[in-house]
């Protein structure tokens, strides 16, 4: 059976200040009230799902046993056509600069910090060796899941499609936002205003669907 959001503070189960900060926007209206799982000191769990959906799910479940609150969790991605639809669930591991760590490796060995800037050159290095002919064509996917303390879970999923650009361009947005030209624009999510963004975004698609269904 379907639980309801009702408002009152909500986890949400993320270290990345970037996600935190576009989910308390999207947030804002309904009455919740967002607080990260840094805030609580809760620990970041390996990520060993197969889809978005997977990681998502474990992670939102983890926050919500170990704080007695309903959590929110996302697992976001960039997926290049060209590229075999990765980086994928890897695009945060494609940008771990560790020389000596497989970015597909088990989440578990990946240590470093993480530099996007780094894996926006990886992907670009990776197109251009496949030719001039390679399609530029990529695609966000957002996951949503959310988990409440008796174990209870929805999932959401949400996609904008568009390409890659380069160079980099733009200093909002976070991750990958620099490299991705939404279809129908022609600037890219970091130079966009963020509002605009918020309006069209992977994020934003997934969010209405939990908004549908639950609020």
């Amino acid at each position: 059976m379907t639980h309801k959001l009702l408002p009152g503070k909500l986890v949400i189960a993320s270290h990345n200040e970037g996600k935190v900060r576009e989910i308390r926007e999207l947030l804002g209206p309904y009455g919740i009230e967002p607080v990260s799982a840094a805030e609580l000191d809760l620990p970041e769990p390996d990520e060993t799902g197969v889809t978005f959906i997977d990681n998502a799910d474990l992670k939102a479940r983890q926050a919500a046993d170990l704080s007695g609150l309903p959590a929110l969790a996302d697992d976001s991605g960039l997926c290049v056509e060209a590229l075999g639809d990765r980086p994928g669930i890897f695009s945060a591991r494609w940008a771990v600069v560790d020389a000596h760590v497989d970015p597909a490796a088990d989440p578990g060995e990946v240590q470093g910090g993480r530099d996007f800037g780094f894996a926006m050159r990886r992907v670009h290095d990776e197109l251009e060796a496949l030719g001039d002919d390679a399609s530029r064509n990529a695609h966000f996917v957002c996951a949503l899941a959310l988990c409440w303390p008796d174990g209870h879970s929805e999932w959401f999923e949400g996609r904008v499609d568009g390409t890659i650009a380069w160079p980099p361009r733009g200093d909002n947005g976070f991750g990958y936002d620099p490299i991705f030209v939404p279809a129908g624009h022609d600037i890219t999510f970091g130079e966009m205003d963020p509002a605009e963004k918020h309006a069209m975004s992977h994020r934003a698609d997934a969010f209405r669907k939990l908004v549908v269904a639950l609020l």
